[in-house]
């Protein structure tokens, strides 16, 4: 069939304006936003949700072509239950902040990408090098890097300084060793006219994460609970015994902490109220504890032993594998914006948490904060003594093993040394597959 020249003339002027809506459709596509799920954990005080609503807005704002939904999903182990069933159900996070001990498992669960499989170039590279080494020793395994820190912290001491005072000891001078613990304790303890104590000396909080506390004496002790495979644990080394029968000391032998159990979660309520002069807990409780210690006190690095020694703690970004490249593109730029110096000194200084580079240290802002106050920056310091905390292949299970011991040990239940024999031989047989 042939068509007139007019007749061509609209064909050709309607296929063009065809090609022009489509090319105008095509590049609408390409610049409409990238959606992100955000799931992040709560576990600790302090108005985290409203940090991190103000941060994701601050970062919408400069990059209008990401949106960012933040789930707040509890505790560390609440938030990985909810995001590996979201990602069984077909509908994942792309973004992720997990706890640190849960390395192995989104890895045996097949649910996260390496960080350095996505972050390719030599830019990508230098920044990831940017972190201080203690924070990615629970990110690194199999010769990749899986997840960059953000939410993270040490075990650190408070210390009441009118509780001192009245004891008769210096209120700057804290206890720096095991013994010195002992020796203050008995002066700092204090009974009513019925001989029922009114204030401990110590509480070391042995709920909720009894594994991260002890690990604070185990490295003191110079001992690790765990090899960097994940794969095997040394709970049933002398040394770690002797680190337990140590805390179970502290309340049975020495009577300067509650003998049993000390409940996490009231710990600084105990500190706040008077019950308990010192307290060990997380850095990341520190703008909760300015906030509301009635007196003044101080922080310090856990006392040592045969040296110093606390392990990290707190939670990572992770980036879940079933996310497009576009996704996977827009949670680098997220995630790199969020560990950005100014931004990473922000959420240290609101939180308590650690500032996870050493350039975020060195900004005008931190720098100001740090010389007014000093204790900001004792975790930071504490990280060249800092181990991985406890982080194994079916570690739930594996983590329980050590919590019901460590609970046994102080409920007078068991020995240290039965407890833990136990636990390694429970350890053992779920590890065994993994080796």
């Amino acid at each position: 069939m042939k068509l007139r020249f007019s007749e061509f003339r609209s064909v050709t002027k309607w296929l063009g304006g065809a090609l022009a809506a489509a090319m105008v459709s095509g590049a609408a596509i390409a610049a409409s936003p990238v959606d992100l799920t955000l799931y992040y954990p709560v576990a600790v005080g302090g108005p985290i949700t409203k940090i991190i609503d103000g941060m994701v807005a601050d970062f919408e704002k400069a990059n209008p072509d990401i949106h960012i939904k933040p789930i707040y999903a509890g505790t560390y182990q609440q938030t990985l239950v909810k995001a590996l069933t979201a990602m069984k159900s077909g509908q994942p996070p792309q973004i992720a902040v997990l706890g640190s001990t849960e390395l192995f498992t989104l890895i045996d669960e097949d649910a996260i990408l390496p960080i350095d499989g996505i972050a390719k170039s030599a830019t990508d590279k230098k920044w990831m090098k940017d972190f201080f080494p203690a924070l990615m020793k629970n990110l690194e395994t199999g010769g990749h890097v899986w997840g960059i820190p953000f939410q993270r912290s040490t075990v650190v001491m408070y210390w009441n300084k009118d509780a001192f005072k009245k004891a008769g000891l210096d209120p700057n001078q804290p206890p720096q060793t095991w013994d010195d613990i002992v020796t203050m304790g008995k002066k700092l303890t204090r009974k009513n006219a019925s001989g029922n104590v009114t204030q401990w000396a110590i509480e070391i909080p042995s709920t909720s994460f009894p594994y991260w506390l002890f690990q604070c004496l185990t490295t003191a002790n110079d001992v690790l609970l765990m090899n960097s495979a994940g794969d095997k644990t040394y709970f049933d080394n002398p040394k770690v015994a002797e680190a337990l029968q140590y805390w179970v000391d502290l309340g049975r032998k020495y009577k300067i902490t509650p003998p049993g159990i000390v409940e996490w979660g009231t710990t600084p309520k105990d500190f706040f109220e008077g019950r308990t002069a010192i307290m060990w807990t997380t850095t990341g409780n520190l703008t909760n504890v300015k906030k509301h210690a009635p007196f003044p006190f101080g922080v310090a690095m856990i006392p040592k032993h045969k040296h110093r020694g606390s392990p990290t703690g707190g939670a990572n970004f992770h980036i879940f594998k079933k996310s497009t490249p576009a996704q996977q593109a827009a949670a680098i730029k997220f995630i790199k914006w969020m560990t950005a110096p100014d931004q990473a000194a922000q959420w240290s200084m609101k939180t308590g948490y650690i500032a996870v580079t050493p350039a975020a240290w060195k900004t005008p802002e931190m720098e100001k904060h740090v010389a007014g106050f000093p204790a900001a920056a004792v975790a930071r310091d504490q990280l060249q003594y800092s181990v991985r905390t406890l982080s194994t292949h079916d570690n739930e299970r594996v983590t329980k093993t050590l919590n019901d011991a460590i609970q046994a040990a102080l409920t007078g239940k068991e020995t240290p040394a039965d407890a833990l024999k136990e636990a390694q031989h429970t350890a053992d047989r779920i590890l065994r597959r993994y080796r």
